[in-house]
């Protein structure tokens, strides 16, 4: 049974980084794929346990010239008696995937735990102890390993600051003589040009073997391994010029006259831009993150549990399902579970994107990460760790900005060939300056070549997408909308047909009272108490929409006598002394009752859309109800914005024919697919896709699963079930239909943003390539030193990440707003109404 393993790594610096990373991983016996994103620095693989285990791959990555990120826990453990439990300990922990390692000592009663952050954390660590059979008293674990993007920001910072400190001084004594005749005479006059040759080469040396020590080494492993990267283009550039230059320094007469250059500036200064550049990327790479951050923000440190009758704050990693909580004014909930007594309200919208916050009592439901309001509440955890809804999300997301879009692929095959077409480049380059410059051939060989090989560094390439579909996924689930992938990401921004669900995604999938008539100065609450109270005991949907609009108002109900059920008819029921009837024309027509009053406002409830119920007292016709099951708050409005977007929306619906085509009308839906059954979905997705149709689905149900799974694109309703919910590729956490459209806008946003960045980044090397080969030179005189070469090519990749940046401002015309009440009738008009 294969498995899959998620890990950090750090040292890829480019796409090429990326395609060896993953040749290693998939050359090795057992590995079945795997898949390495740059922006993310993370790596997943999917490989036969028993032909190779997860610590091997690891030494693969770390051969290839990479660092896989592994940290280091040291945590108590109590309960242990001898060596038995020592080993037992060491078992539990080392089955735990992502588990590298695991040391327990028994005169210490720790255990040091070797493991994967990105698979597996203190908390699963610790409750794999506690499955056992024992326990981890101390409830703050010190970690031994920081950050390591923080860690290698600093040292980026550091490594530019020491390159900046020797780099420009030897910039200004290279340039400013050559710049300005007076300073290059007053220099020549006041030091031989040998000597300051060997002025250049000490602020040069410790450029190149110290901040440049790091393209050396990586360069040399690309070699190695035979597969060039960005790393081997900037060694031998710098390297070139360097070794050159001090050849001249040392041994000036083993070159012909006028030939002697130095060049220490191109490869100290190309060096330190490299850096700031790579400097400039990390930073971005950090703010690109910013979704993910916001979500591991909103999970609080600490819980408040009731145990044995005492309260005490612990970590919320010790937080076990079943226990009792008591969340106080202000705080977060802590995990995932329901209200056992107290009121208030909690804001969601960090969550759900709604505003307005949601009471709740006694059964609510809670979710970990939201904000309580001004009542306390003590709440029974259901869901804690990687079970709660939060942690499923972040775990969403972060697959999303793992995975390729397809976009990608082109990207990738071109990267595998670019880095040695690029070596062919610039051997050719030296060649035919070499063989054609004239005098100063091999200085002006040497400069085009070191310009060709820093130019074409593949950074701008490899980070193309994937901070695009990070930003992009991030900036969704801020919104609300959650991709399950990339490819769900470039699918629905391809998508012409989007095929609604009708009950639960466009309507709120229960019945409710919309209208209510009277006759003969009827009192409209004594007839609605009338009739629920003879609906009591049925359960009808009509019947529980009705009394549920009764208790929404506060009425008294009666008690009802002699009830009597007439399946396909209604009901008939003595309550408080009279008799009173509730149902269809049918039922009037059998009980001798005259509708013909209202038979024609009924007509207009049954072309809405709208269930006729009529109500008789004492043999007298005394009203009617109209019972529906009204639109979502937003679905006309997201309809409309679907049509306005180029998208041609279809209605597919279980209800009969005239009810799909009044909810159609309401939302201006031209196709209709009613009477479906729930087996009929799947095959109504599979004819709009006649023709090569790429077909969104939006649904909630269990019976729409199979359609979500038929369709390109499946976009579920947050608030539907499960299985639709892990059926589908986009999910809409706050219920709201208005996430479709807002999902659609980010979607091709984000597909824009992506195939800009590789259009800069494809573009950028075609163009300065040639400029930099010094093609252009014999007609116009141009030509590309290596410093601009490096100040162009950090531009590239930071322009690249400010492209994707972007995204995190994106604005959906139309946003998911937070739901409105029920639109239950409190005084209904028939003018309005009907």
């Amino acid at each position: 049974m294969n498995a899959t393993l998620e890990f950090g790594l750090s040292g890829m610096t480019c796409a090429n980084c990326v395609g060896r990373v993953e040749r290693t991983l998939t050359r090795t016996p057992g590995v079945q794929s795997a898949a390495v994103n740059l922006a993310t620095e993370r790596a997943t693989v999917t490989y036969d346990p028993g032909q190779v285990d997860a610590a091997a791959l690891l030494a693969r990555v770390q051969a290839a010239g990479y660092e896989p990120q592994v940290e280091t826990i040291d945590f108590a453990v109590g309960g242990m008696t001898c060596a038995n439990c020592v080993g037992r300990v060491e078992r539990a922990l080392t089955r735990t995937p992502g588990v590298l390692g695991a040391s327990v000592n028994l005169a210490t009663e720790r255990a040091q735990v070797r493991y994967l952050p990105a698979v597996v954390g203190a908390a699963e660590l610790r409750a794999a102890v506690q499955a056992a059979g024992y326990e981890t008293p101390q409830p703050a674990p010190t970690q031994t390993a920081a950050d390591p993007r923080a860690q290698e920001l600093a040292r980026l910072r550091r490594d530019v600051i020491l390159s900046a400190a020797f780099a420009v001084p030897l910039f200004l004594l290279a340039m400013v003589p050559m710049l300005f005749m007076p300073v290059h005479m007053w220099l020549t006059g006041l030091v031989s040009e040998r000597l300051l040759n060997w002025v250049m080469l000490a602020l040069a040396a410790p450029v190149q073997f110290g901040p440049g020590r790091r393209f050396l080494r990586l360069g040399v492993q690309a070699l190695r391994h035979r597969s060039p990267d960005m790393n081997t283009l900037v060694m031998l550039g710098t390297g070139a010029a360097f070794l050159y230059s001090a050849l001249v320094t040392v041994a000036p007469g083993l070159f012909p006259a006028g030939t002697a250059h130095v060049y220490f500036e191109a490869s100290a200064v190309v060096i330190t831009l490299i850096l700031l550049g790579k400097l400039f990327e990390a930073i971005a790479k950090g703010r690109s993150s910013a979704a993910m951050r916001a979500l591991l923000q909103l999970q609080p440190k600490t819980a408040h549990v009731l145990r044995a009758g005492q309260g005490a704050d612990v970590p919320v990693e010790e937080v076990r399902a079943g226990d009792l909580l008591l969340v106080r004014p202000g705080d977060k909930i802590p995990v995932d579970g329901e209200v056992v007594s107290g009121q208030s309200f909690v804001d969601e919208s960090m969550l759900t994107g709604e505003s307005v916050p949601v009471e709740k009592t006694s059964g609510a439901v809670l979710t970990g990460g939201t904000l309580n309001g001004h009542g306390a509440l003590h709440m029974r955890a259901t869901k804690v760790g990687g079970d709660t809804a939060l942690a499923q999300i972040m775990a969403l997301v972060e697959r999303a900005q793992a995975t390729k879009p397809p976009v990608q692929a082109l990207a990738d095959r071109i990267v595998a060939v670019f880095v040695p077409v690029v070596l062919v480049i610039a051997a050719l380059t030296f060649a035919a300056w070499l063989a054609l410059g004239g005098p100063g051939a091999l200085g002006q060989a040497l400069v085009n070549t070191v310009a060709v090989l820093i130019i074409a560094c593949p950074c701008a390439m490899g980070l193309a997408t994937p901070t695009s579909v990070m930003v992009g996924t991030g900036r969704a689930a801020e919104l609300g909308v959650l991709f399950r992938s990339g490819a769900a990401l470039e699918g629905l921004q391809a998508a012409q047909v989007v095929a609604l669900d009708k009950t639960g995604t466009i309507t709120l999938g229960r019945p409710h009272l919309t209208d209510l008539l009277t006759v003969d100065g009827v009192g409209e609450q004594d007839l609605l108490a009338l009739v629920a109270a003879a609906e009591t005991a049925s359960e009808h949907p009509l019947a529980r929409a009705i009394v549920a609009a009764a208790q929404d108002r506060g009425l008294t109900l009666p008690l009802a006598e002699g009830v009597q059920a007439r399946p396909g008819f209604g009901l008939d029921a003595r309550v408080a002394g009279q008799q009173v009837q509730v149902g269809n024309a049918r039922l009037m027509a059998q009980a001798g009752v005259d509708a013909g009053p209202l038979a024609e406002a009924a007509l207009r409830l049954a072309e809405l859309g709208r269930t006729p119920v009529y109500a008789a007292v004492d043999g007298q016709l005394r009203g009617l109800l109209g019972v529906a099951d009204p639109l979502k708050p937003g679905s006309a409005e997201a309809v409309r914005a679907l049509q306005a977007q180029g998208l041609e929306v279809v209605m597919v619906t279980g209800d009969h024919e005239r009810a799909a085509q009044a909810v159609a009308r309401q939302l201006g839906i031209a196709q209709v697919r009613a009477e479906v059954l729930p087996g009929e979905k799947q095959a109504v997705v599979q004819a709009l896709q006649a023709g090569g149709r790429r077909v969104a689905f939006v649904g909630d149900g269990i019976n729409d699963a199979p359609a979500l799974a038929q369709a390109d694109v499946g976009v579920a309703i947050g608030t539907g079930t499960d299985v639709a919910v892990e059926t589908a590729d986009v999910i809409l956490m706050g219920g709201d239909l208005r996430g479709v459209p807002a999902a659609v806008t980010l979607s091709r946003a984000t597909l824009r943003n992506i195939r800009l960045g590789l259009f800069w980044a494809f573009a950028y090397n075609v163009l300065l390539i040639p400029v930099a080969a010094g093609a252009l030179s014999p007609v116009f005189g141009w030509q590309l030193s290596p410093v601009l070469a490096a100040a162009a090519m950090g531009l590239s990749s930071v322009f690249v990440l400010s492209n994707a940046l972007r995204l995190r401002r994106v604005q959906p015309a139309l946003r998911p707003q937070p739901a409105a009440a029920v639109p239950v009738l409190a005084q209904p008009r028939p003018q309005e109404t009907l």
